[in-house]
């Protein structure tokens, strides 16, 4: 049986940019929900891209299928 590695791209302005609160989450930029971690992460770098100059300015990916299928960590 084949696992799908889900992905979430999200980002937004931070209030400190050592950390990862966003400062609005009803503003926060969902960038999208991807099969794999490279597309997610070619999703993230261009987002992050974007904004590089801007510090308070950070984008993550998140490992869905981590949170949906916490026993995948025990292996």
């Amino acid at each position: 049986m084949s696992t799908q590695n889900l992905h979430l791209v999200i980002g937004g302005r931070v209030k400190d940019p050592q950390h990862l609160e966003f400062e609005d989450l009803s503003k926060v930029d969902f960038v999208g929900v991807f099969p794999d971690y490279a597309s997610a992460e070619e999703a993230w770098r261009s987002a992050a891209q974007r904004t590089v100059d801007d510090a308070a300015m950070k984008y993550v990916v998140v490992h869905l299928h981590r949170l949906l299928q916490p026993d995948m960590l025990k292996r």
